[in-house]
């Protein structure tokens, strides 16, 4: 049997298991037309934060370009992180978005995520209503099924604790047959280009394009702090006095005593979980949007107050 036969073979098999365990085909099977064949994308139901029964090939990705995350609306971990940075792409997309750019936020836990709670979330990182971004739904089997199909979803991690999924995140073109699995601390600004250019096949006007390499802008060295800022931080805070999704850090080393910063950036939610009062108030504020605890280690927490510390206030 030729490579590409065997490959073929493999994947319905592994797709008619899946059929098998969780109903009917005609639940699964993707419309005639896929690029892929038929059958390689599912196309069960999802609801979304309206209430709104969708199929997930025929509605959401069929020809369009897509990000594609999954998430839970009570985890204090990195999902929060993930959504704010992906805010952050969608504001820098905001008028292709709806037309032929479109999020999807699938929740992996759908006895707690219902629409209602959906619409909440949403609400709570200020995503417009109809506005091309939708948070969605679905049966524990069905969201398991994409997961596994989209290659977000790993045996060694995601055993039934929801608190250990996987992070990652597809940016995919339907019709062109690419997708690229990216990561919830990419640049904003490197996955708007990818999705309004690379992915959607955007024509260039090479009059404006560098010559050569000789031209290219010499990217600035960057402390370790201000790396991971504008990695881990960048998407919620701003360095000024403006709000975004949390508080301005505007001088924020001098307002805060540095043993409780220090702690708040290593264990925030542990902090939130003991009711610590300015953790609280932080808390009640800014819409109940938790702090994320984003793994930092001493140095790195260190590096981070070093150039907040060091930045104007």
């Amino acid at each position: 049997m030729k490579t590409h036969e065997a490959l073929g073979y493999l994947r319905r098999l592994i797709f008619l298991g899946a059929m098998l365990t969780l109903g009917s085909s005609s639940a699964w099977a993707a419309p005639k037309g896929s690029p892929w064949g038929t059958g390689y994308f599912p196309n069960p139901e999802l609801v979304d934060q309206d209430g709104k029964t969708v199929r997930f090939y025929d509605d959401l990705i069929k020809d369009k370009v897509v990000v594609i995350n999954f998430i839970y609306t009570h985890c204090g971990d990195t999902c929060p992180m993930q959504t704010a940075n992906l805010r952050q792409v969608y504001k820098l997309l905001a008028d292709r978005m709806g037309k032929d750019i479109f999020f999807y936020s699938i929740s992996i836990d759908p006895k707690h995520d219902t629409p209602e709670v959906l619409r909440e979330y949403a609400e709570r990182f200020r995503i417009a209503p109809d506005s091309g971004w939708s948070f969605l739904t679905a049966s524990e089997a069905v969201t398991t099924l994409l997961r596994k199909k989209l290659g977000l979803f790993r045996d060694d991690v995601d055993a039934g604790k929801l608190d250990e999924h996987n992070t990652s995140f597809l940016l995919g073109n339907e019709s062109t047959g690419q997708w690229i699995r990216r990561s919830s601390f990419d640049e904003p600004k490197v996955l708007a280009w990818q999705l309004g250019r690379s992915m959607s096949r955007v024509k260039v006007d090479h009059k404006t394009d560098l010559a050569s390499y000789a031209g290219a802008e010499k990217i600035p060295k960057i402390s370790k702090g201000e790396e991971l800022f504008r990695s881990r931080c960048d998407a919620c805070h701003s360095l000024g006095s403006e709000d975004g999704l949390g508080p301005g850090l505007q001088g924020v080393t001098h307002r805060r005593d540095r043993a409780w910063l220090t702690r708040w950036l290593k264990t925030p939610d542990q902090m939130l979980s003991e009711n610590d009062p300015i953790a609280i108030d932080l808390y009640t504020r800014y819409k109940k949007m938790p702090m994320p605890n984003l793994r930092l280690n001493d140095p790195e927490i260190d590096a981070l107050i070093a150039y907040m510390d060091n930045s104007p206030h």
